[in-house]
């Protein structure tokens, strides 16, 4: 399972950058699905009728007018921080005087038990948020631990990559969670009205048989990967951007110098698929023109993306740390210059520029404006889906710890330009950060020690894409990549429907991509392909098609 995507690391200390992996996995075809699924689970699907009728009514929350407007699905952009923050919550979140208890995930060193932040938090929400927080990289064996003892806290972040290796989760979330639809179906969110501005998309993702199972995290941007450059070496070097395949070689051969320690790129197999045209957001499956599901691994674009990335690893233009089957440092690599182009999730994009530049004041990291394979082809870009987290209630702790637990969740969706969403971030002014002559926060080691996104996995808020003095350019980069990226997003038939895998396709994904990887890497030829395919095909695939195609026929699609 270690090996589900290799060339990518989930060791993030910073929560959009994970985000940006998980999409980035689930996009791939599905190879962080199927570990632990119920031998029997046939699939099943959540129509979008039924989705829409138990979702909350959407009420805008944003408070502050951004900076840099994004084209929907990307969220907005903000480079100055708010002069004066609002308080969006005046009453106590929690009132019974009982200590709040949660799990979630963190990709960092545990931080104290004793936690002035935490406490912080906690003593303006009104009581005790008790969190066990685990290990990221094993979460999925805690998560199978505590529901297979169904011994699960008042709230359970399970983020959407793990959800799909639970077995039969769609018949498990009923049997310990609470359904939430009587508290926030239609105008009852109105009791809760911060989660009322969680987008509509999200929610539609957070329904299961037909009831309203989670609070879900809106990602900030819809895209599952981001090709990025080492601005500042190819502009000192005079290479510019490629804009097509046949130029994304001649980069690579260009900044190439083994001699020197130097390779042009890391792992960079989901830009080149999405480059090539390859479709299928929906776990690799799409629809073609004339009304047929396929499966982006039959398409004569897949297969060129398979040649040309198999061409990069035989010509050695990829590091041989990223190359081997340990896997390397990527971002380590790509901060010391020992490598200058790499794709993972656009969240990243923060946390490796910001500690970066403070080491290289030249430091930059850009977004490569995306292309097609060839001059004037447009690409394909995936579509993740708009929540790929979701929070769960305990189910049987009665109506008041309910509604008393929904506050908490209300409270953890304040949106940016509150006092409420500087307080979870941030921590304390004087204790976890100053603010520098622009008024925006400045952390401080307290800060690295007692934050590990506790309260930004307990619960979503309204995306944004937020800058800083030290990365001025950040959020106007980012926003204004992903405006021009959104025009070439893929439309997925099956959106609004929520899609449980039939295990005997998820089985096989890892296997598959097992195989795919050995061509890549010169192991096996690329004539091997189409056997690939074909075994597939028969020992799941097909089946997987006629499932996927009959979700559409049942949604009059």
């Amino acid at each position: 399972m270690a090996r589900a995507m290799e060339g990518a690391s989930t060791n993030r200390r910073n929560f959009l950058g994970l985000v940006g992996l998980g999409a980035a996995a689930m996009a791939s075809g599905g190879t962080l699905a199927g570990c632990s699924k119920d031998p029997r689970s046939q699939g099943s699907a959540t129509t979008a009728e039924q989705a829409a009728g138990v979702v909350p009514n959407f009420k805008d929350s944003t408070l502050v007018p951004p900076d840099v407007k994004g084209v929907r699905p990307m969220a907005d952009g903000y480079v100055k921080y708010p002069t004066s923050l609002a308080d969006a919550i005046s009453e106590k979140a929690i009132t019974s005087g009982k200590p709040v208890t949660a799990t979630t995930p963190w990709w960092g060193p545990a931080p104290p038990a004793a936690n002035k932040l935490v406490e912080a938090v906690g003593a303006d929400m009104g009581g005790a948020i008790n969190f066990s927080i685990q290990d990221g990289n094993t979460y999925g064996d805690k998560l199978n631990t505590m529901l297979g003892a169904r011994d699960v806290p008042e709230l359970t972040c399970i983020p959407g990559w793990e959800i799909n290796k639970l077995a039969r989760f769609s018949d498990g979330v009923h049997a310990l969670f609470e359904d939430l639809t009587p508290y926030l179906a239609g105008d009852k969110v109105n009791a809760y009205p911060l989660l009322a501005g969680l987008d509509t998309r999200a929610w539609q993702d957070s329904v299961w048989g037909g009831k309203l199972m989670g609070v879900p995290f809106p990602t900030d941007a819809p895209f599952p990967s981001v090709l990025f450059v080492r601005k500042d070496v190819t502009e000192q070097r005079g290479i510019a951007d490629p804009t097509s395949l046949d130029e994304l070689y001649q980069f690579g051969k260009s900044l190439t110098n083994a001699d020197k320690g130097e390779w042009a790129f890391g792992d960079i197999w989901l830009e080149v698929q999405q480059i090539a045209g390859a479709g299928g957001s929906e776990n690799g499956w799409m629809k073609t023109a004339d009304g047929k599901v396929v499966h982006r691994m039959e398409t004569p674009e897949y297969k060129r993306a398979v040649e040309f990335m198999a061409r990069l690893y035989a010509e050695k233009l990829i590091h041989p740390d990223i190359a081997s089957s340990k896997g390397g440092d990527t971002q380590a690599l790509f901060k010391g210059g020992k490598m200058f182009m790499y794709g993972t999730g656009g969240g990243s994009w923060k946390e490796t520029w910001r500690p970066a530049v403070q080491v290289n004041p030249k430091f930059n990291m850009q977004a490569v404006k995306v292309f097609g394979a060839d001059k004037g082809k447009p690409p394909v870009r995936w579509q993740t889906r708009s929540a790929i987290i979701w929070t769960f209630i305990k189910k049987g702790v009665g109506q008041e710890r309910v509604q008393e637990l929904l506050r908490v969740l209300n409270y953890t969706a304040a949106p940016f330009g509150t006092k409420e969403w500087e307080l979870q971030n941030f921590g304390v002014e004087g204790t976890h950060f100053k603010r520098d002559g622009s008024g925006t926060p400045v952390t401080n080691d307290l800060w690295v020690k007692e934050f590990a996104n506790q309260f930004i996995f307990l619960g979503g808020r309204p995306p944004v894409v937020v800058g800083g003095p030290d990365i001025p350019t950040y959020a106007a980069d980012f926003v204004n990549w992903g405006n021009d990226a959104t025009q070439y997003l893929e439309k997925n038939p099956w959106d609004g429907i929520k899609v449980e895998t039939p295990t005997q396709m998820a089985a096989i994904a890892q296997p598959t991509e097992d195989k795919i990887t050995d061509i890549l890497r010169g192991r096996t030829p690329v004539s091997d392909l189409d056997k690939v395919v074909a075994d597939w095909r028969k020992a799941g695939g097909d089946a997987g098609r006629d499932f996927y195609a009959k979700v559409l026929a049942d949604n009059g699609r």
